[in-house]
């Protein structure tokens, strides 16, 4: 009988949602039942078990589950025993210091003394260390920014994604302490079997990201700019070429980073690209 690689991941909220995408994107069928507390994939030998966030790594480091999708600042805060196998590339945010908006904040010594309510004593705790401030630490669980309105504490510190919420509690964000995103952690001793599973679903994983982190683009360039316009977007491997009908000009395709998407375009546009297509990539396996 085939082995099933267990993967825990949050049972409600963005990153569950995000992380049960992802795994669609993968090609795995299993049955979405939000009732339930695990579900098996009909494609693929995964089991899905749905967690609290913060219990995943410490069931990830117990064998209970093998792998798991949680949030860096959650596998760091817990000090648990598992390894990070690879990062997801998506729930972005980052866990700062908050104040009352009319506090003053010189810096990190504008803590000294000060009472800091969090749910991530450990990260804050390693900052303040670094920092050389004695200050409280209060630990709650939830509604953390309310904590200085209350007479609860003097600072925060929470995980921010936009800021809006701070800002409606009339805080304003100090300091950044840790930048987090989903990260796929691991139990440390899989059995070949289930670690050959995995490498499997890595390999679908990886291209997955890739994909997202890229587009396809079409256009059409005089041939003159070939040349420079191959260096600019050099693809995979190197961009394709095709003459066009109309003498002087060529259809050229290639890929194109994400992140440097919006500065190239510019420098195409200025080299004479036109009718310039981008098309999302569903997979990218190299």
């Amino acid at each position: 009988m085939e082995p099933v690689l267990r993967l825990g991941i949050q049972k409600e909220g963005r990153l569950s949602e995000r992380s049960l995408e992802f795994i669609e994107a993968c090609g795995i069928d299993y049955s979405r039942n939000k009732t339930r507390l695990k579900s098996t994939a009909s494609n693929f030998p995964l089991e899905i078990l749905y967690l609290r966030d913060d219990d995943i790594p410490k069931v990830v480091a117990d064998g209970v589950a093998d792998i798991g999708i949680v949030g860096e600042n959650v596998v760091v805060e817990k000090q648990e025993t598992v390894d990070i196998i690879e990062r997801m590339g998506f729930s972005r945010c980052r866990l700062s210091i908050a104040v009352p908006a009319n506090a003053p904040y010189l810096g990190p010594d504008s803590l000294n003394g000060k009472k800091i309510a969090t749910s991530y004593p450990n990260l804050l705790r390693e900052y303040l260390v670094g920092h050389g401030v004695l200050a409280e630490i209060h630990e709650i669980s939830g509604s953390v920014e309310i904590a200085p309105s209350i007479g609860l504490a003097d600072a925060i510190c929470d995980i921010v994604s936009s800021g809006s919420t701070l800002m409606g509690n009339g805080l304003r964000e100090a300091e950044v302490i840790f930048r987090s995103e989903a990260v796929l952690v691991g139990h440390r001793h899989l059995s070949p079997a289930k670690q050959e599973i995995l490498n499997r679903l890595l390999f679908r994983i990886k291209a997955v990201s890739k994909a997202e982190n890229h587009k396809y683009i079409v256009m059409n360039i005089p041939n003159e700019a070939i040349e420079e316009v191959t260096r600019l977007i050099p693809g995979m491997k190197s961009p394709t070429v095709t003459p066009l009908a109309e003498p002087g000009w060529s259809s050229l395709h290639s890929v194109l980073k994400e992140d440097t998407f919006w500065d190239v375009i510019e420098q195409l546009q200025a080299k004479g690209a036109q009718g310039i297509l981008v098309i999302p990539i569903e997979k990218m396996i190299l």
